[in-house]
């Protein structure tokens, strides 16, 4: 049997679906926040950035401006994904994230590409985020990290 710890990639995933492999794993703030950060530039890897620099006090609206920004878009966006009808689930994560990617195209078909990136991940962890964003005061959650 071999030890499979160190695949690489399928080389016919696309570089979409491998970012948005990465999206999936950051914290949902950080989701929220990309999400807010979106509208402004629309590439995931400048929003990334972006996002990184913000929760260190490198940008000049903070973290917790551009969570709310998200949390906002996230209310707003919601009804329009869940309208659209879903796949059977395929307990793929990539066919997951491509299956979500096309659903977020159709219910926000104005929306680029970093807007759609941030929104599919937002919709696959949608329980985490819903809790997130259910709540008054989302400072709170927010991590406070130094500058530097």
């Amino acid at each position: 049997m071999s030890d499979s710890r160190f695949d690489l990639p399928d080389l016919e995933v696309t570089a979409a679906e491998e970012a948005g492999v990465i999206l999936l794993g950051l914290d949902p703030d950080r989701l929220l926040a990309g999400l807010g950060f979106a509208g402004l530039a629309d590439d995931p890897g400048l929003v990334a950035q972006i996002v990184d620099r913000a929760r260190h006090g490198g940008f000049t609206t903070g973290h917790a401006e551009l969570v709310d920004g998200g949390a906002r878009r996230w209310r707003l966006l919601r009804p329009a994904v869940a309208a659209v009808p879903a796949k059977a689930a395929s307990g793929g994560l990539r066919r997951e994230w491509r299956d979500t990617a096309a659903r977020v195209a159709v219910a926000v078909p104005d929306a680029g590409p970093a807007a759609r990136a941030y929104l599919a991940a937002c919709w696959i962890r949608r329980e985490e985020i819903d809790r997130l964003t259910d709540r008054e005061d989302l400072r709170d959650v927010v991590p406070q990290i130094p500058a530097g």
